[in-house]
């Protein structure tokens, strides 16, 4: 059979776009939403700090007591009690008088700055001031950090270890979240084994299972690898209904044209096949289906084209229902030497990122190293048949 319904790059996307798959949020505790995307603005419920409090060790006093000490003539205050941190202040300070407290305590009433251990004197139950405090020395007043109300984190966020240290400093003990959709991985064909068992004569380890996986979970997605699929009906069915227990499926292999490649009668039978075949070199063979109202995913067979059509096609869907398609993948960069093409033929040519340059990779689409030692792919349109080397190109990153 032939490549039944061959599309635009365009158009596969907009069908994607028409299945019109939504993004979803969900709550989850704060301990476990490291790497997470937030889902909505963040304000702060209360002031932080709280109260106001000393930064320094030293002594509590009323800043209109120490106008006018000096070196020469210090002020003598009268001290009546020690404030630590964690304290509920019963002092009010009256005129005169002084209280020792701790870094981070409260300031008691009447309080309205902190002189610094070191520039003090301490007598019985008198201390010297030996300068005059200007209001607030010494004291962090309430909201000065964060402002009860102000917002913090601006969703869509990618929450960091700083923000849910601060979440946790807010006291949140959950936070509202893209929930993480969860991807069925396949690879297909005879001749695929897996990492650990004994390579025959005529097989090759699977690559496009991992890289797939993984790149998934790179992006915050969940993916499940169910193994591989043989090229025949019931191993196919079989993983493709296994598959169906989660938002997606992506299989790789099994999308060409050849006797072999049933992944496209198979998903026809489930559900819809409504792309066979996009006319761009590499990545031409293949599919984008639904089953149930899920999206099926059928990629090429070698890495470099698998990959390059996850990027293309799935990746935006995964960005998207992660509420990060506004996220940009891509770079500038000068060619670093000249490339030729085809005219009339759509290419997505690998490249290595060099500093400011983007070194293309020539070695095709089946060697693993192409994929591997990629950073990205730039793209030849169909009318160009030159890209000079020094060319500003537009990188489209993994």
């Amino acid at each position: 059979m032939g490549f039944l319904k061959v599309v635009s790059l365009e158009e596969a996307l907009k069908v994607i776009e028409s299945f019109g798959i939504e993004a979803k949020v969900e709550e989850v505790p704060v301990e476990e939403a490291l790497g997470r995307v937030l889902a909505e603005d963040v304000r702060a419920p209360i002031d932080v700090p709280p109260f106001d409090r000393a930064t320094v060790d030293g002594y509590a006093l009323r800043a209109e007591d120490t106008f006018m000490a000096s070196e020469s003539e210090p002020v003598r205050l009268k001290l009546v009690g020690q404030i630590n941190a964690g304290d509920i202040p019963e002092i009010k300070l009256e005129k005169g008088q002084t209280v020792g407290i701790s870094t981070g305590a409260p300031l008691p009433l009447g309080a309205d700055a902190v002189a610094m251990l070191e520039e003090v004197e301490v007598e019985g139950d008198e201390v010297l001031i030996y300068k005059p405090y200007y209001p607030q020395a010494g004291v962090m007043k309430a909201g000065t950090d964060i402002a009860k109300g102000a917002v913090v984190l601006k969703a869509p966020k990618r929450l960091t270890f700083k923000d849910t240290a601060l979440l946790s400093a807010l006291g949140y003990e959950k936070v509202r979240v893209f929930r993480r959709p969860r991807v069925a991985v396949i690879s297909t064909g005879n001749e695929i084994i897996l990492p650990g068992e004994e390579l025959r004569p005529g097989s090759i380890y699977d690559i496009n299972g991992r890289a797939i996986t993984d790149a998934i979970r790179e992006l915050g997605g969940e993916a499940f690898f169910l193994g591989i699929a043989r090229d025949d009906e019931d191993s196919l069915r079989e993983k493709l209904l296994e598959g169906l227990k989660y938002d997606m499926v992506i299989l790789s292999g099994g999308a060409s044209a050849g006797v072999r490649d049933l992944t496209s009668s198979i998903i026809e039978e489930l559900g819809k096949v409504h792309v066979h075949g996009i006319a761009i070199q590499p990545g031409k063979p293949t599919i984008i289906g639904q089953v149930d109202g899920k999206p099926i995913f059928g990629l090429p067979g070698y890495p470099t084209s698998c990959l390059t059509n996850f990027t293309l096609l799935v990746a935006p869907l995964l960005r998207r229902l992660l509420g990060l398609s506004g996220e940009k993948r891509s770079v500038r960069k000068r060619l670093a030497h000249k490339v030729f093409s085809v005219k009339g033929r759509r290419q997505f040519l690998p490249v290595r990122v060099e500093g400011e340059e983007a070194v293309p990779i020539l070695k095709g689409s089946g060697a693993i190293t192409s994929f591997v030692d990629a950073d990205g792919f730039i793209e030849v349109p169909e009318t160009v048949e030159i890209l000079e080397e020094g060319e500003e190109v537009e990188v489209f990153l993994f």
